[in-house]
């Protein structure tokens, strides 16, 4: 078997696997990928057991095969050869890669070996506008939590609302018990029910990067019992879904937060970022003084110092202290594009609510740290 292919077209879908192939894993064939070639076309799949993505290749093709390929050696040979490359399947599982006056023999795996990919049972679908998720995705994905002992926390939910004329309303949301964002969007499609499906924060990841490559404009999102995929044109992201209760995020977000105080995000930001300089790094507190159309941001560390910074902002209100991790706030402010910011508190150690001025599709919470 015998396969031409352009250099961009296979490092494109070479790219899009890197992500996936476990590289720590104790199982050699998922460091691997499967190429499957048939009399019409070229495919790949890789999986972490977890997640699997399969894409097709545009290539000129000589017979049929497929053969398990290593695939982070495939991916650094396509990008530093120049010109077409020539991949030849050979006998017990090797496989010759010519580009030029370069060769390269690598020792793949039989296809047999590669693990049969999960099939959906479908049970709801809709497609939804691939910026638009990609948006989605990117103002929640931090909030989710790092390998948390309380395992729904290391994903993203995706909540989706029936809605009436053929309408869905579409909720993303992460936390990790110290914070959380949500964001929500309404779009076209249907399903039969409400549905909560937590998305690993990988697989969640993964898509991002998809959407951001450049693929199609739209997603197309196919929900089975235990997976959900996601098509964009000729690649397919599936992804086992984490199983348990998502917290009652609603809950969690205040309605009755009176102090509001509007700020230019962008001095925001920077002023916070100075500020943090001199926090513990393991807290990275910073005490907020608010008073009328001022806050003071102030941060100590008995070992180093302190640092303060006074920022411009509109509030008419009762003077408060109140304490923030300034990571949580400053992640908040780089999800964010507008202009201004509202901060909206309460009491000292009630949640904080932070909206992009003019957006209300966009929440996020914080919760305060004692001063």
């Amino acid at each position: 078997m015998k396969l031409r292919v352009q250099k961009e077209d296979i490092l494109s879908s070479l790219q899009k696997i890197q992500g996936i192939v476990d590289k720590k894993s104790t199982m050699p064939i998922l460091n691997h990928f499967l190429l499957k070639v048939s009399n019409k076309s070229a495919s790949l799949m890789a999986t972490d057991l977890d997640i699997a993505l399969q894409d097709t290749m545009k290539a000129e093709i000589e017979g049929r095969g497929g053969l398990c390929i290593p695939a982070r050696k495939l991916f650094e040979i396509a990008r530093e050869v120049e010109g077409e490359l020539l991949l030849e399947i050979q006998e017990n599982n090797w496989i010759q890669v010519t580009s030029g006056k370069s060769t390269f023999k690598l020792m793949g795996l039989p296809p047999e070996d590669f693990p049969s990919l999960p099939e959906l049972e479908t049970k709801d679908q809709f497609v939804i506008n691939a910026s638009t998720l990609s948006d989605m995705i990117d103002k929640t994905i931090y909030a989710t939590g790092e390998s948390d002992t309380r395992y729904t926390l290391n994903g993203l939910l995706l909540h989706l609302i029936p809605g009436k004329k053929e309408k869905l309303e579409a909720r993303i949301v992460g936390t990790d018990g110290h914070r959380l964002s949500m964001t929500r969007s309404e779009i076209q499609g249907k399903v039969e029910s409400e549905q909560k499906l937590i998305l690993p924060k990988k697989a969640a990841s993964e898509l991002r990067k998809l959407i951001d490559s450049g693929e199609p404009e739209e997603v197309t999102v196919t929900i089975g019992k235990n997976h959900v995929s996601f098509s964009l044109g000729d690649t397919n992201l599936t992804t086992r879904l984490i199983e348990g209760n998502y917290p009652d995020y609603e809950q969690v977000i205040p309605q009755q937060n009176e102090k509001k105080v509007l700020i230019e995000r962008s001095m925001f930001f920077k002023a916070l970022k100075r500020a943090s300089i001199m926090s513990r790094e393991k807290t990275n507190a910073v005490r907020f003084d608010l008073e009328t159309n001022k806050i003071t941001l102030i941060s100590m560390n008995p070992d180093i110092g302190e640092a303060r910074e006074e920022i411009d902002v509109k509030y008419k209100g009762d003077k408060m202290t109140i304490g923030f991790n300034a990571k949580y706030i400053m992640d908040i402010l780089q999800s964010m594009d507008g202009e201004s910011v509202r901060l909206e508190l309460d009491e000292p150690l009630s949640p904080a609510l932070i909206f992009e001025e003019g957006n209300d599709n966009y929440t996020c919470v914080v919760m305060p740290m004692r001063t």
